[in-house]
């Protein structure tokens, strides 16, 4: 059963079409992938399905409904973690969710049994009485998910939940999140990290230019470039070497650096290290590992977009 359906979704700034006719289902139950570089569409689309920005064209439903003609029903019905933190820090932790909570309607004992579960959930339930200021980035983040689910909402949309803070802190949001799935959640995730998504969702939707490109499990993606093949070189780096020269090289379809790893995506029936060694030795390039990668998630959205998801 689809909660969620996407039809001809359009929006447009001014000349700009930030997301283009695009189509799209999200099952029940299930924790969908929403994946897009900066500026692909991903963020415009999931303001629309928050309700938080006014479709140009096209449709969005959930359980049916559409969600233009029918804002409470889809406000009472999806949590938002925003990928900014909306927290008030001058507020303790258990009136922040109380607050959020009780804009959905809820009151009493109801209320409270509710703003209680949610902090307990993501394990802030000895911190109910502490302001956010004094919390580390990790624990703001999870104030921030217990805001979003304490009225139970049927769609949840988590936007970067994440980002910037330390590793402690990231597993135990990438726990809640299955426990949520478990429990029977359905959840729009998306990420800058690719393992994320693949430990996590059970579908993927790849967006670039405001359109879906590629959508299937992660499996079902990466089956679809068996004919790729992902070169990392590490190197030294003092001068950046030249990518364009790079990428006209036989058989290339993609080039990427990040930090001090050059990253290649090639046709895998074309036998050119060599010619790719040479390159970087030509621009007196100091090369200090060479390793063939098996694809993975990363290795199909730079095949599909020609650019890496943090772009």
């Amino acid at each position: 059963m689809n909660i969620l359906e996407i039809e001809n979704l359009t929006k447009k700034f001014g000349d700009f079409v930030a997301v283009d006719q695009m189509n799209l289902t999200v099952r029940k139950g299930e924790i969908f992938g929403f994946l897009g570089a900066n500026g692909a569409g991903k963020s415009t689309t999931i303001n629309m399905v928050a309700s938080l920005l006014q479709i140009t064209r096209g449709e969005i439903r959930l359980n049916g409904r559409n969600i233009e003609k029918n804002r409470t029903y889809a406000k009472m019905n999806t949590g938002i973690v925003p990928q900014e933190l909306a927290i008030y820090e001058d507020m303790t932790a258990y009136e922040n969710v109380s607050f959020f909570t009780g804009l959905y309607g809820l009151r009493g004992a109801l209320l409270k049994e509710r703003t209680e579960e949610a902090l307990e959930f993501v394990g802030l339930g000895d911190r109910m009485k502490a302001m956010p200021k004094t919390f580390s980035g990790g624990m703001k983040r999870r104030l921030n998910i217990a805001c979003a689910i304490a009225h139970r909402p049927e769609l949840i949309i988590m936007d970067e939940p994440t980002v910037g803070i330390d590793p402690q802190s990231r597993n135990y949001i990438l726990k809640s999140v299955r426990k949520l799935g478990e429990l029977g959640s359905t959840i729009i995730y998306t990420t800058h990290y690719m393992e994320e998504a693949e430990e996590l969702c059970t579908r993927i939707a790849i967006v670039d230019h405001g359109k879906i490109i590629a959508e299937g499990s992660a499996e079902q993606l990466k089956a679809t470039i068996t004919d790729s093949k992902e070169i990392w070189i590490g190197l030294k780096l003092e001068t950046e070497p030249n990518l364009g020269k790079l990428k006209e090289l036989p058989g290339i379809t993609a080039v990427h650096l990040e930090d001090q790893t050059l990253k290649i995506i090639s046709k895998a029936e074309v036998n050119n290290l060599n010619l790719i060694l040479q390159q970087l030795m030509e621009d007196h390039i100091e090369i200090r590992s060479v390793d063939e990668k098996a694809p993975n998630l990363e290795t199909v959205f730079l095949t599909l977009t020609g650019r890496n998801l943090r772009d």
